[in-house]
């Protein structure tokens, strides 16, 4: 693989990244993701498939695209799921991009985690599911529900919360929208047919709440002006726009306090609340 190309490898990694945990490769993708022609695109393609004895993807006429073969293995990317969901989060961006160079940066450091654990197969479906609204039957494992059991959801959204991958979606048990983990799944989920239940018909997706949030106002004044500084606030005072279902994954991302004794207690642990805590706190509760 050493002939390739900084910018071909790009190219490859996108297709393997596309192929792997969507199931469907079309020269599309690589249009759009690099301004390029389709015969551009169809050449990278076929050059792809040129580095292997055996080609790792194979043309499937019935979806329109290409598909990964049994044999497919990943080399220009690392196969893990949080590549392809953190390619889905930041799509417009080219962080991942600068991989390629050999940038003279100075020393730094990366904290890592361990990825969760999470199957292609399991991916591709509820993909697949949310773009044509359709019923998935799953086997799901839960901390309050310890052995899997089957259900039925109707997925619409991959989401980041920041700290692991979910899926939003409808739950036919509950007959409410919910939060689904993907490390949680088991076994290769069943698509079925189409629901009424899509994106549209989620109140708490479609509509937001506006929090303002504060340093803890009983850190002193100049601890608070730090606080204020390290966010980059306007009079100590920053406002967020948030989906309903998502405002409880922000409350923990930004470790943002709504008890009233924990800010006076410890306010050197709590430096984050929100002005405006009955909203926040409504949507904590409801979800």
């Amino acid at each position: 693989m050493k002939d390739v190309k900084w910018d071909q490898a790009l190219r490859f990694r996108l297709i393997e990244i596309i192929a792997l945990w969507e199931g469907r490769l079309t020269t599309n993708h690589l249009c759009t993701a690099f301004q390029i022609g389709r015969q551009q695109a169809s050449r990278d393609i076929n050059s792809y498939q040129s580095l292997f004895e055996t080609p790792p993807l194979v043309l499937d006429r019935s979806i329109k695209g290409y598909k990964p073969t049994q044999a497919f293995s990943p080399k220009f990317s690392q196969g893990t799921a949080s590549e392809y969901l953190a390619l889905l989060h930041r799509q417009k961006e080219m962080v991942e991009a600068f991989d390629y160079f050999e940038l003279g940066h100075a020393e730094s450091e990366i904290v890592s985690v361990p990825n969760r654990a999470i199957s292609p197969i399991i991916v591709r479906s509820l993909i697949q599911a949310a773009r044509e609204q359709r019923r998935v039957d799953i086997d799901y494992i839960s901390l309050s529900t310890p052995k899997v059991t089957g259900r039925n959801i109707v997925p619409h959204t991959i989401v980041n919360d920041g700290f692991r991958w979910h899926v939003r979606a409808y739950c036919e048990h509950r007959k409410q929208y919910r939060d689904f983990v993907l490390s949680r799944f088991r076994n290769e989920p069943d698509l079925l047919d189409r629901s009424d239940f899509g994106r549209n018909h989620d109140a708490d997706w479609n509509e937001s709440t506006v929090l303002e949030i504060i340093p803890n106002p009983y850190l002193s004044e100049a601890q608070q002006q730090i606080i204020a500084e390290d966010y980059g606030m306007k009079n100590k005072s920053m406002i967020i726009k948030a989906r309903n279902a998502l405002v409880k994954y922000l409350v923990q991302r930004l470790n943002l306090c709504l008890e009233e004794s924990l800010l006076k207690n410890i306010p050197e642990a709590n430096h984050l609340t929100v002005k405006n805590q009955p909203e926040a706190v409504a949507h904590l509760i409801s979800s």
